[in-house]
């Protein structure tokens, strides 16, 4: 008998099977909480449920379903890179990195003061986004009990989650686009990675500091419903606040008309990577659909919270991008928005004709931002060894040989 899921469904939905279970509406609550809340990994772990319950549920084929770490990956540099298989077979790839890649430096939240750390930043010097770590703690400010992070000597974790097998939007400096697109996950199989991962780790919600990024395999704003849906499961079940996701899209409009929206939402990030749609249309086909000016209209109409920055992910490519007159054309786009960058230098991977910039560009690039009044950083390379970098998720295995791509 094929198993049925119980991750991915919501307390309407619980109450739903329980009443088609002849059941009491109670029971639907502590699912819920087992799953979610106390996040166990099997139906025989819910000892809240009477006995005959969980057999009742066995028998109808029902059960947690988290998806399995079919292999790990483990970088030099402490970052963790897991195949995911999913009850029909198919994979996708999940990213741990302690103590984060400082993507979130700079948009305002609580995650951002975190990333600053012990050193004011010259960026924050520059933009003036939050006050010194020295202020905050003398003002007795910032410090909560921390949990098992703080006892293997990380401050702070995030996990970088995938919505799709493969992607459909074929950015050309991206290996997930080598993949194609297969197929769209669940809101339970989107839930389920940052469950495992959480489980793998023992991370404690509320005692340790856990930022989820949506910036893996997919297009989430492709995925919409079932990537909202797993956004409401991880905030109202697991516990995770929406100000510390961070949603990456690569400009679908109709997404982000939606996203601003919502009630309940993460931080928004646009790739931009390019000043004008001649170049970035060259390296990112979706442009010829969705030109950056829509783009950018759309991005305005969000209501940001207060202290809100909607970021913009700028992937270097050397002597594409990556040049004063590129700057420029970005400090004319963002003029007049609560925004700030992330520049992201490209991860190399096999296949694909483009090239590093050179690390005098990369300065220059970031120098004129933060001069013309945006709030520029660079992020942190995790995990290239192993594949695990921005735009490098293309669902590897290890063999004897070394490591491989799954085709197809």
């Amino acid at each position: 008998m094929e198993t049925r899921a119980l991750i991915g469904l919501d307390l309407t939905e619980l109450a739903g099977l329980m009443g088609a279970l002849g059941q009491k509406p109670y029971r639907a609550r502590q699912i819920f909480e087992a799953i979610y809340g106390q996040r166990l990994p099997s139906l025989d772990a819910v000892t809240t449920l009477p006995g005959s319950l969980r057999e009742q549920l066995s028998t109808a084929g029902w059960d947690v379903g988290l998806p399995v770490m079919a292999q790990t990956a483990v970088s030099v540099d402490g970052t963790e890179r897991y195949l995911m298989r999913m009850t029909d077979g198919e994979t996708v790839e999940t990213v741990w990195m302690p103590d984060g890649d400082g993507g979130e430096r700079g948009d305002g939240s609580e995650a951002a003061e975190e990333e600053a750390g012990d050193v004011e930043t010259a960026m924050e010097a520059v933009s003036g986004l939050t006050p010194s770590f020295w202020e905050r703690r003398a003002n007795g400010r910032g410090r909560s009990n921390f949990g098992t992070l703080a006892e293997k000597g990380f401050r702070r974790a995030t996990i970088c989650i995938s919505s799709q097998v493969g992607c459909a939007v074929n950015c050309r400096f991206c290996l997930t686009a080598k993949l194609g697109i297969r197929r769209n996950l669940t809101a339970g199989e989107i839930a389920g990675q940052v469950v495992s991962v959480l489980n793998r780790h023992g991370i404690q919600i509320g005692k340790d500091r856990i930022n989820l990024v949506f910036m893996g395999m997919g297009e989430p704003f492709l995925n919409y419903s079932e990537f909202m849906k797993a956004v409401r499961l991880l905030v109202e079940g697991v516990g995770v606040p929406e100000s510390r996701m961070t949603v990456s899209t690569s400009g679908v409009l109709p997404g982000i008309e939606a996203f601003a929206r919502e009630t309940l939402r993460p931080k928004l990030a646009l790739s931009l990577n390019a000043g004008n749609d001649q170049v970035r249309a060259e390296i990112m086909p979706i442009t010829n659909k969705w030109k950056i000016a829509q783009l950018l209209e759309a991005v305005r109409k969000i209501p940001l919270r207060t202290r809100e920055w909607v970021t913009f992910e700028y992937v270097l490519l050397g002597g594409i991008n990556d040049q004063p007159r590129h700057a420029q054309e970005v400090l004319r786009l963002l003029n007049g928005l609560r925004a700030k960058v992330n520049l992201i230098v490209w991860n190399p991977g096999p296949g694909i004709a483009y090239r590093q910039p050179e690390p005098e560009d990369v300065g220059v690039f970031q120098k004129m931002l933060i001069e013309g009044g945006i709030a520029t950083y660079i992020r942190r390379p995790r995990g290239r060894d192993i594949y695990a970098a921005c735009g490098q998720l293309k669902r590897t295995v290890a063999e004897e040989s070394g490591l491989v791509a799954i085709s197809g």
